[in-house]
């Protein structure tokens, strides 16, 4: 049986949550960052939403005509944004609140951006079009 004596125990013992919780003490992805310290939480947080309104903008590229080329920048990017998703998830599965809403409203924000974008192009054509 294994001692949890606290002085001859040489790893760090880290409590994985599993259940949702608030606090600014949380792992993400790489041991011991952010932490613990509010300003290394934020900047987290603000990473984490970059990223999430990134694979939004990464899901908007348009394949180009030629089928080589475009094939190829679509596959970049679409693994690209698998990588990135998949640290988003990461990320998430801290059960951290602050990072879930960070990182639904990254997705929220880039999703609005990227979208508007379209929608405003359709109409301006449309305009155009009409003169």
């Amino acid at each position: 049986m294994m001692s949890h004596d606290n002085d001859n125990n040489t790893m760090d013992c880290m409590t994985m949550h599993m259940a949702f919780f608030w606090s600014k003490d949380v792992v993400m992805l790489f041991n011991r960052w952010p932490k613990g310290e509010l300003g290394m939480y934020i900047l987290a947080l603000a990473i984490v939403f970059f990223l999430a309104v990134m694979v939004e903008f990464l899901s908007a590229v348009k394949p180009e005509s030629n089928p080589i080329v475009g094939g190829l920048k679509h596959a970049l990017l679409y693994g690209l944004r698998m990588a990135l998703l998949y640290l988003l998830m990461l990320c998430v599965m801290s059960y951290n609140v602050g990072v879930f809403v960070i990182v639904v409203a990254g997705h929220f924000v880039g999703c609005f951006i990227v979208k508007y974008r379209v929608i405003s192009k359709a109409v301006s054509k449309s305009r155009t079009d009409l003169v």
